[in-house]
């Protein structure tokens, strides 16, 4: 497939004078629907990847090839621009370089690369960062495997909780010289941690974990933030309604008084229930229409 129209869509934001919130998304169906209610991006978060793949923690246990796989599910479903977390690059830098090239060719828009030490060490009493060089070479790295230059490499950061406002700026003015094309930070609470950080460094800001205050688009835009996360609750919010169902209809609730549903229309319009009759009327001259 041909991903070049939602990558240059995706520099066009990022170039430009405002801050988006990319919608959270972990399938084909739920792209659609941020594709549908007008979404300019998607955001597929490790966590809710690790939850929708294996049902199992953020810890890591995921793989690269699991991972690129429903990127690719996603991607194929619509044209949605799609920005990833690929969390530590599963592995060091030479990981990255392979992780870089199978995100690429799965259509991802844009991807990140921490520098938090991952998986989990033998012993550890809390997450921890790999020292800055180490986080340079990673990001040269994924800059060496891209070769549709299209492609956003976002250097990603949890140094301000972790580390402080001093080691997250001199971390992202490295991370900048290698010739990325986005800052990403986690765990930005305040106003003044954000300000102190737009005026250090350049290149365009993607805020995750944000806290309360920072959530104010004009004031985002000014700071050159470009892409702030809102957090996953599409998924959690799927979560809780086939749990809901479930246990309503094994406690025998009947299934018509369960409202809360998509409407047939809905279903119809969310898995592009008409292209597939003008295929099959095309291709088959066939009419599936009543399917």
């Amino acid at each position: 497939m041909d991903w070049t129209d939602r990558r240059e869509r995706m520099r066009a934001i990022i170039a430009g004078p405002r801050c988006i919130y990319p919608g959270s998304v972990f399938d084909a169906i739920s792209a659609r629907i941020a594709e549908d209610v007008g979404f300019e991006a998607g955001m597929f978060a490790g966590s809710i990847a690790s939850f929708t793949v294996l049902g199992a923690p953020d810890i890591v246990m995921l793989t690269l090839t699991e991972f690129a796989q429903q990127a690719y599910r996603i991607n194929r479903a619509g044209k949605l621009p799609l920005f990833v977390d690929a969390d530590h690059g599963y592995g060091n830098a030479l990981n990255v370089k392979r992780t870089v090239e199978e995100l690429e060719t799965a259509g991802v828009a844009g991807l990140t690369i921490e520098d938090t030490s991952l998986p989990t060490s033998y012993g550890a009493s809390g997450a921890a960062l790999i020292p800055i060089d180490e986080g340079v070479g990673k990001m040269k790295a994924a800059l060496a495997g891209r070769q549709d230059k299209r492609l956003l490499i976002i250097a990603r950061t949890s140094a301000m909780a972790m580390t402080g406002l001093e080691d997250t700026i001199a971390r992202l003015k490295a991370y900048a010289e290698t010739g990325v094309d986005m800052l990403f930070m986690t765990g930005v609470k305040s106003r003044a941690q954000l300000d102190a950080v737009a005026a250090a460094v350049k290149l365009p800001l993607f805020l995750g974990s944000a806290g309360a205050e920072l959530y104010d688009l004009d004031y985002l835009s000014a700071r050159n933030v470009r892409v702030c996360l809102q957090g996953h609750m599409p998924f959690m919010a799927a979560v809780k309604a086939v749990y809901d169902t479930l246990k309503a209809l094994r406690e025998g609730v009947p299934p018509a008084s369960i409202k809360s549903v998509a409407s047939a229309d809905v279903t119809k319009q969310v898995t592009r229930h008409a292209d597939y009759i003008k295929w099959a009327k095309e291709f088959l001259n066939a009419d599936i229409s009543g399917g």
